[in-house]
């Protein structure tokens, strides 16, 4: 079977019309295909190459307010036949939910905008294993220090996603990502402690991938920063996240005012819409139709038209992220975020990194952050840490084996700035964040 996206929209027709003719009173259907070729190499030599093709088919049918969920890889006509039957004898036996049910007709996308985010690259085994291996070779010459390798890998994948219901919505598009990574260890002379740290390109559009020699050598280049590490004394001090990891914590933000768990009453955030939670510069808006975007999408999971909007205005929050259930259960309209935002863009300062350990002064830059440590419910915050102590707006020497802690609401409310240095490789887009105090455990 041809999974083209064209295709998968004919399959998802014939889903709903079979889903009717079982007694279904609405049904909503989503496949999604991929396939991609991976090589990953190690000390020059091939380790894997694999070429992967995956597909999957959702069904959910409803009958009145009762619900009947199924998913299966198999896309033959038979197995859609058998999966339709088992959603119909599932919603036989489900509760009743008022809140069940598709999103509101009135929400659906009307059209699907080119959002340029589907560049397929045919590239061969032969050239994915050269390039992944350029792109290691430039780390290990990069300095003496690095001996040893973790590997490089080079991907390029190209999805395809249709979503229809019963309102007679019918909308698919395709998108691609092609990424190059790259992992090293490195070795002071003076001592037998070994570090490791990685860099990585993806993008839409292999045009915008950086040079395999530049992620090489930057992944060199950040692991000979670790050499020589150090503890520190538990203290209070400033922190700046860089922004490699800043999308991290505000996206403990976005799943605090997530419809699940607003609904659930599971977040320190609960019952915070229109109040402030970040000081007066912070300004959040969700961009879905951003050009490239890696969260761009024409729309949700559920069809529902996504569109611009503030999240944070002046530090106070303007919105939720629902689906049209989560919605449903706190008395509100769909946002369009069923399936989780869409390209969040943060403002910034006139601060680039460096100038924000200049305003900083003395405090710490945490680079790497490891573990869970995250209570959504209460808002503690406790990760185990790596970065660098700065003094004199300078950095002064690696440090690791540290843990720092704080509380989510404190954290953001003591937001002092946040740099132009933005990550861009992700659907959070955000410089540096600087917080005013947060407590450091070392020794």
């Amino acid at each position: 079977m041809n999974y083209e996206w064209e295709n998968l929209k004919a399959v998802i027709q014939d889903v709903l019309k079979q889903a009717k003719s079982l007694g279904a009173d609405t049904a909503e259907a989503g496949i999604s295909y991929g396939k991609g070729l991976s090589a990953t190499v190690r000390l020059g030599e091939i380790e894997t190459i694999e070429f992967n093709q995956d597909k999957a088919l959702g069904i959910t049918i409803y009958k009145g307010k009762r619900k009947g969920s199924v998913s299966t890889t198999d896309i033959h006509p038979d197995a859609i036949r058998a999966s339709l039957e088992a959603a119909c004898n599932i919603a036989e036996y489900t509760e009743e939910d008022p809140c069940a049910g598709l999103a509101d007709p009135a929400h659906m996308a009307r059209s699907v905008p080119d959002l340029d985010i589907y560049f397929p690259w045919q590239v061969s085994a032969e050239d994915a294993q050269k390039w992944a291996k350029e792109c290691e070779a430039s780390a290990r010459a990069f300095d003496e220090r690095i001996i040893n390798s973790e590997g490089a890998t080079f991907s390029t994948h190209t999805h395809y996603r249709a979503y229809g219901n019963t309102h007679g919505f019918i909308g698919a598009y395709p998108s691609t990502r092609h990424s190059l990574s790259c992992a090293v260890i490195g070795k002071s002379p003076h001592s037998d402690a070994m570090q490791r740290d990685y860099d990585y390109t993806v993008a839409r559009d292999a045009q915008d991938l950086d040079s395999r020699k530049s992620v090489g050598q930057q992944a060199a280049l950040r692991t000979l920063r670790r050499l020589n590490a150090r503890k520190i004394k538990t203290c209070d001090a400033p922190v700046i996240f860089a922004s490699e990891i800043a999308g991290g914590l505000l996206g403990n933000f976005i799943s605090a005012i997530s419809g699940g768990n607003l609904y659930r009453k599971s977040t320190f955030l609960l019952d915070h819409l229109g109040k402030k939670i970040f000081p007066d510069f912070v300004q959040m808006k969700e961009m879905p139709h951003l050009r490239k975007g890696h969260g761009s999408a024409p729309f949700d999971q559920e069809g529902v038209a996504t569109k611009e909007h503030d999240i944070i205005k002046d530090g106070i929050l303007q919105s939720y992220v629902l689906s049209s259930y989560s919605a449903r259960r706190l008395g509100l309209k769909t946002t369009g975020n069923a399936g989780g935002i869409h390209n969040l863009d943060v403002s910034v300062s006139d601060y680039d990194l460096p100038q924000l350990l200049q305003e900083m002064g003395k405090g710490l830059l945490v680079t790497e952050v490891m573990g869970p440590g995250i209570n959504i419910v209460t808002g503690d915050y406790s990760r185990g840490a790596a970065g660098f102590w700065v003094e004199n707006g300078e950095i002064q020497y690696p440090v690791e084996e540290i843990t720092i802690a704080g509380n989510l609401k404190d954290m953001f409310a003591g937001l002092v700035a946040i740099g132009d240095d933005i990550e861009e490789r992700g659907n959070i887009l955000t410089g540096s964040l600087w917080i005013n105090q947060m407590t450091i455990a070392g020794d």
